[in-house]
């Protein structure tokens, strides 16, 4: 079945790579005699009717550029049969028979409801988090790590200088893969992630402690954004080791930049597959990396999964970490 015309649209929080995503998806589409719509802020476009048709040069130069060229917004209309009704009508009139989203676990529920109206979505995994269980990997993910990895390098400068123990909070609130990658890559002496039940004495202090009578002066302790509680555990810290303690926390500078080589790659490849998909009538699916291949799922079947988090990673950062 051909695709006449298709959309593509980013939702949720933005990440880096999001632009090689549609760069992607409307050079594909074209390369295969269809139209592409890029619409405006997330499924909002579809609401507002704010679309509009791409060519080969709408995506010229967006390659290296963060954060996504067709914005990105959180629609509460949108969250109703209504809105999602509203939507797929406006798809319709617009000839659009197929629409890729780029985004996360909400995004890709949107797109369920949207496919469930008669308009077939498939879905790219774009969050820095690393959080879609279906997706080894998500578009984002390595940019922000790097990007957290230089800020901490910078941070270590000056904890080294004044013999101090930094505490970093990184951004993930449900997945503490940035927390775990960067900490590895930081030599952090402890590492704070969600998954794993922590002891404040056991899995930090008693640390601190071992590696001073080693000769270290300086520490960096990586938290995860769904640890949260970095003031107290500085706070703890001081008060039991004597080593005076800051905080920082790194946010959003985490989402922006460049994308790394490998989220554009992967954004490449992703965009690539989403047409195709949508090239052969097949609708309701997410793309996903499974042993670092480019394969499908479900929808509903992706939404269902439970990530599982690398105990053996962490394992390995507990034991270098001395």
């Amino acid at each position: 079945m051909s695709q006449k015309a298709i959309a593509v649209l980013t939702s949720g929080g933005d990440a880096p790579g999001m632009n090689a995503a549609v760069r992607a998806v409307v050079r594909t589409g074209i390369s295969k005699g269809m139209k592409v719509y890029g619409v405006k802020r997330g499924y909002n476009g579809l609401l507002n009717r704010d679309v509009e048709e791409l060519n080969l040069r709408s995506v010229s130069n967006i390659i290296q550029r963060g954060g996504t060229v067709l914005y990105t917004a959180r629609s509460e209309e949108y969250n109703t049969p209504a809105g999602v009704k509203k939507a797929a009508d406006y798809c319709r009139d617009l000839g659009v028979s197929g629409v890729v989203v780029i985004g996360g676990d909400g995004s890709f529920r949107g797109a369920r409801d949207l496919t469930g109206e008669g308009i077939p979505c498939v879905c790219i995994p774009g969050t820095i988090d690393n959080d879609i269980a279906c997706s080894e990997y998500t578009v984002g993910f390595d940019t922000a790590m790097n990007t957290a990895m230089e800020m901490v390098d910078k941070i270590r400068d000056t904890a080294q200088s004044h013999d101090r123990c930094s505490v970093v909070e990184v951004m993930g609130r449900r997945c503490g893969d940035i927390a775990l990658q960067t900490g590895i890559a930081v030599g952090a002496a402890s590492i704070l992630v969600p998954e794993i039940e922590y002891d404040l004495e056991k899995d930090v202090i008693s640390r601190i402690l071992e590696n001073q009578q080693n000769g270290k002066k300086h520490f960096i302790i990586v938290v995860a954004e769904g640890v949260g509680k970095v003031n107290e555990i500085a706070t703890y810290i001081q008060n039991r080791t004597g080593i005076e303690s800051r905080v920082t926390i790194l946010g959003h500078v985490q989402r922006g930049g460049s994308p790394t080589l490998r989220d554009r790659v992967v954004a490449s490849e992703m965009g690539h597959k989403a047409v195709e998909l949508l090239q052969n009538g097949i609708g309701n699916r997410v793309v996903a990396m499974k042993n670092g291949k480019i394969v499908d799922y479900d929808i509903t079947e992706a939404l269902n999964m439970k990530r599982v988090f690398d105990k053996n990673l962490y394992d390995i950062a507990h034991t270098i970490s001395i």
